[in-house]
């Protein structure tokens, strides 16, 4: 993989030219810009947000945005956000992989819509997808709904932007905020993961509070390109997601030709592996909110629309305690993915590019073999979990499943019956 150059920090002031002398001094957008270029601002907050919450960026681009043809409505294929076709049921639901296609397809035509509630006319809800591909795109696409988390299962991905250039892989992640321009190219020829849609406020750090100044995810870790720029002609297709419906335009240049830009909304990735991982060492298994990465919050305080979660390799150790996640039943919903290895709380069936959902009150936890195991493991010794990276994408909404995921082939009808074996061990004293 080509080293590409970034900035590092989360939700940072950024300042970054491709051409020295691009950026303007004093002024955001001069009577004339440096080396004949155009002055455009993307908001990603209301103007009016309080200063520590907005987001915006100053571009200096080759020709504006809004240079293009007009918008026609395309087929979305398998990527939406009809949630409503069918009664949610509150059984509890698992996918095997996706297979990748056998047919060209890029990321925009290999994404496959699971779940989700809500949309951008409400500003508030998610939308859970998968994607399967085995083409680098050669059109460009812009989501106007919301912001994408990008969790990469297999295969490299780089992300050319109008910001920059950034290279993923398997257990790092991507954010791209709500209406920047980019393309996705594959750096292995397929590639396969997960993508939520984030309608609601945008994704943030955590509050730490008794955990301290330090711990989960550490704002140096993430990253944000530096400016980079194509200057091309040709006939570009331009596509855009807006109100849930795909739409096409024909662009005469590739749109991704800032020369400079200064702002803090901006793509950034995270290596999930830099998690600073906070655990029990004395006695029970703490709240799986513990691991939390990013969080998109509503207006009731603690409460997310979107909370992205990770279980990753950890050391166990607590003592007369039930070591793995424990059965429960939670008012949130939850959508989890497995990137590598084996989760803890499944002894098979969960696999790397599947995908499982539990909601509102949905009773669910280990399975019978791994209830075996734990009930009469040797608490003397730690349990070192290694090898592995599953994540949650958890709301306080229902995540209703579409029809096009329930009559999906890779849906597991028999997933119920890996409770069924959980013996009546009772006995009266």
């Amino acid at each position: 993989m080509t080293t590409l150059q970034y900035q590092t920090g989360f939700g940072n002031e950024f300042a970054t030219e491709a051409l020295p002398g691009t950026l303007p001094e004093g002024r955001n957008s001069p009577q004339r810009v440096a080396h004949g270029l155009y002055a455009e601002q993307i908001s990603g907050t209301a103007f009016t947000a309080p200063r520590h919450q907005n987001r915006r960026t100053w571009f200096y681009r080759i020709r504006p945005g809004s240079l293009h043809t007009p918008f026609v409505q395309v087929d979305n294929k398998h990527f939406h956000n009809n949630f409503d076709e069918r009664p949610t049921t509150p059984n509890q639901l698992r996918w095997s992989a996706r297979p990748i296609p056998t047919e060209p397809t890029d990321f925009i035509e290999g994404l496959f819509t699971m779940a989700g509630f809500g949309g951008a006319s409400g500003g508030s809800g998610i939308g859970i997808h998968r994607y399967a591909a085995n083409r680098s795109m050669t059109r460009f696409f812009y989501n106007a709904d919301a912001e994408m988390l990008i969790v990469p299962e297999s295969g490299r991905l780089r992300l050319a932007t109008e910001c920059g250039l950034l290279d993923i892989e398997p257990q790092e992640i991507a954010v791209v905020p709500r209406g920047i321009r980019f393309r996705v190219e594959l750096l292995d020829g397929a590639a396969r993961g997960y993508v939520c849609e984030n309608f609601g406020a945008l994704l943030r750090l955590p509050d730490l509070g008794p955990i301290g100044s330090n711990g989960l995810a550490n704002p140096r870790d993430f990253k944000t390109p530096v400016a980079w720029f194509e200057d091309v002609d040709g006939d570009f297709e331009l596509l855009t997601k807006f109100q849930g419906n795909l739409w096409s335009a024909r662009i005469d240049h590739s749109p991704l030709n800032v020369v400079g830009w200064h702002g803090n909304f901006a793509p950034y990735k995270y290596d999930l592996r830099q998690f600073n991982t906070i655990g029990s060492i004395s006695y029970d298994h703490p709240d799986p909110s513990i691991f939390l990465v990013l969080t998109s919050p509503t207006d009731t305080p603690g409460v997310g629309n979107l909370d992205f979660v990770i279980f990753p390799p950890r050391w166990l150790v607590q003592q007369n305690t039930f070591r793995p996640p424990w059965f429960h039943r939670n008012v949130a919903s939850e959508f989890m993915g497995l990137i590598t290895g084996v989760y803890d709380a499944k002894a098979d069936g969960f696999v790397p590019g599947g995908a499982s959902l539990h909601n509102c009150m949905s009773g669910h936890g280990p399975d019978q073999a791994t209830f075996d195991k734990a009930s009469n493991a040797d608490l003397s010794k730690p349990d070192v979990i290694t090898g592995t990276m599953a994540f949650m994408f958890e709301s306080r909404g229902v995540i209703k499943p579409t029809a096009q995921a329930l009559d999906a082939p890779d849906l597991q009808h028999d997933y119920w019956k890996c409770w069924q074996g959980l013996a009546n061990n009772f006995r009266k004293p």
